[in-house]
């Protein structure tokens, strides 16, 4: 394909994605609440179900609200769509090898993405907690809908990118900028790095946030490690009977 070719290829691909985003948006906004209640449990299951109300302080704050979640809940709702059209516009691109390595590596990245909001999602009523307490009795607690919202949010994308981690190791494996080996041996500091880091980025700035996301990336790591182990072993055999 020419240049002109792809660049219209690409903006087909972007015309079906905004167009998916605008359908989905529009659903996300007829089911509002629904969402806006998804995010409010964590928050009700600490202060009761009749306590859990956020406070606006502007006329158009709900709207504008309301077109923020809209437009989130869209994209998250038009997500398989989105990765499905930036797949057909690169597969071509791809060699047979590569190819082969794209869709699991595709599939594994979404999962674990997915994994870790709900993680984040599960420690946030700890965190919450933590957080109020440390505030003390004589403070009370008036959430608004942006700063509670962005906060769960924040935290849950947070989570979403460090359970990549895995794929990253085994990435780096497979391109051979590092060894299953070497990952073993820096084993001591890789879990040091993990929770200083975890602890400098984390939004809520929490302790059980902290250990619910540098455990399993803890975890991760032995297992990626083990991976590269498999496929190094397969890459061996692989060679052997190529040479035999």
């Amino acid at each position: 394909m020419s240049l002109m070719e792809h660049l219209a290829e690409l903006r087909r691909r972007l015309v079906i994605i905004l167009s998916s985003v605008f359908v989905t948006s529009i659903l996300a906004y007829l089911v509002y609440n629904r969402i806006l209640n998804f995010f409010l449990t964590p928050y009700c299951s600490i202060v009761g179900p009749g306590h859990c109300s956020l406070y606006v302080t502007g006329p158009l704050d709900g709207f504008a609200l309301r077109i923020k979640i809209s437009i989130f809940g869209g994209i998250a709702l038009a997500l398989p769509i989105i990765l499905w059209e930036l797949w057909r516009f690169i597969t071509p691109g791809l060699r047979r090898n590569e190819k082969k390595y794209a869709i699991p590596f595709v599939v594994v990245s979404v999962l674990l993405f997915a994994f870790g909001a709900y993680i984040a999602y599960l420690t946030f009523p700890h965190a919450l907690r933590f957080l109020s307490g440390a505030a003390g009795p004589h403070l009370t607690q008036i959430y608004s809908p942006s700063s509670y919202l962005n906060l769960i949010l924040l935290l849950m994308v947070a989570f979403g990118v460090a359970f990549e981690f895995p794929v990253l190791l085994v990435s780096l494996e497979i391109a051979g900028v590092v060894t299953p080996k070497r990952l073993s041996e820096f084993r001591r500091w890789a879990i040091v790095i993990i929770f200083a880091a975890d602890a400098i980025f984390i939004p809520s700035s929490d302790p059980f946030s902290l250990f619910a996301m540098a455990l399993p990336m803890v975890l991760f790591y032995e297992i990626a490690i083990v991976v590269g182990r498999l496929i190094l072993r397969s890459r061996k055999k692989a060679t052997s009977a190529a040479i035999a």
